[in-house]
């Protein structure tokens, strides 16, 4: 109660470009090149860019996201290397509770993503290109504090699976059919969240450091699982994420 009646400065509306580095652990199985699990060590690199009028209900997000993991079997004797870049787009209706000190957001995303995963012991398939593009619910809660005289910003966002379409080549079909003699077979894959159950959450704190500026440290969990022409694949990220968020002044104020 006594956090709610020290008064605030209002940041709700301003827009915002943001950095975050992570570091964590990735666990990856993609049976297409291997039915063995891997795990390892991942870093992360996170961009946001916020864009909010005081006069519109609506605001834009676009992040991208790039990851990349060394990781082991278990018995330490393969190696897989990763690599995934997201870009997401999303819109979001917003509401303001409390002046201000809560901020609900709730709408849609447009994902691409591209990636590869590399065997680097060898095989008859050492490689499996991650191609795939979905549309995503999404809702962020935003909540800004007071403590020991500084203003603080505690914010979840959440995103879920609907529905998609992937690339992803047929059991026991290799590369060279697909691109060398043209043969399809059912490689361009309708996906939907039930066979591609891909989640993504952030948890993160700011602290507000100046005018322009703020620190943020969070976690970062990506999810991505999906299981069609009978194989099965997943890479779940989780990273400690650290950066900064950069505040600039709304065009659409005097």
């Amino acid at each position: 109660m006594l956090i709610c009646l020290v008064p605030l400065v209002s940041y709700a509306q301003e827009p915002t470009s943001t950095h975050l580095v992570g570091i964590g652990n990735s666990r990856i199985l993609d049976t297409y090149i291997t039915p063995e699990k891997f795990s390892g060590f991942g870093l992360s690199y996170l961009y946001i860019k916020e864009r909010a009028k005081p006069v519109k209900r609506w605001n834009n997000i676009i992040e991208h996201e790039i990851d990349l993991s060394s990781t082991k079997d278990r018995s330490g004797d393969a190696n897989m290397m990763e690599g995934n870049y997201n870009l997401y787009w999303g819109r979001y209706r917003q509401w303001q509770f409390f002046g201000d000190r809560l901020q609900l957001q709730a709408g849609g995303l447009a994902n691409a993503n591209l990636g590869f995963l590399y065997d680097m012991t060898g095989s008859n398939n050492p490689a499996q290109a991650r191609i795939s593009v979905n549309v995503m619910p999404a809702a962020i809660a935003t909540y800004r504090f007071p403590l020991f005289k500084k203003h603080f910003q505690l914010r979840y966002e959440l995103n879920v699976p609907l529905v998609g379409v992937m690339f992803s080549p047929n059991y026991g079909q290799s590369y060279y059919e697909i691109f060398n003699r043209g043969n399809y077979d059912h490689n361009i894959v309708p996906t939907t969240f039930v066979s591609a159950p891909t989640f993504r959450q952030m948890l993160t704190v700011d602290w507000r450091c100046s005018g322009k500026w703020s620190i943020r440290a969070g976690y970062l969990g990506n999810y991505q699982q999906a299981q069609v022409n009978n194989l099965k694949q997943h890479i779940y990220a989780h990273r400690v994420m650290i950066g900064f968020v950069r505040y600039f002044p709304n065009p659409s104020q005097p």
